[in-house]
């Protein structure tokens, strides 16, 4: 039994998903840096799960962190959920869809703004609604 709201056979996700999106999202992969679509994109709206469409990150919240990935310092309220990564001999938060679990990236307390987040997100695992 699944966590999440949304659940689907891996059948199905890899039907509805690009080879990379599958990757990322269900995989836990990562694109590679400079690449994707919502790095340097800034635009009014909302930026949604590419796996369901859930709003996780409204465009004020975004900023160029010169990462390579799109970042934003915080999420909307009880969209994300956070995991403990120890993966890659490192340490980190992990931060999934809490709708469908896709993997969206990492969270960091780095960041530049009052909140001292990054979020790093890779553009595969994100949809954007233009406002």
């Amino acid at each position: 039994m699944s966590k999440y709201p949304i659940h689907k056979s891996e059948e199905d996700w890899k039907t509805e998903l690009t080879e990379e999106q599958y990757k990322v999202l269900r995989e836990k992969g990562t694109e590679r840096p400079f690449t994707g679509t919502y790095n340097m994109h800034f635009e009014d709206g909302t930026y949604t799960c590419m796996g369901c469409k859930t709003p996780l990150f409204e465009s004020q919240s975004k900023f160029d962190s010169g990462c390579g990935w799109p970042s934003f310092d915080q999420s909307l309220e009880g969209a994300i959920q956070y995991n403990r990564d120890s993966s890659h001999g490192m340490i980190r938060t992990e931060i999934v869809c809490s709708n469908c679990g896709g993997h969206i990236g990492h969270v960091f307390n780095d960041g530049p703004t009052e909140t001292g987040q990054r979020y790093c997100v890779n553009s595969v695992s994100i949809d954007f609604d233009k406002q």
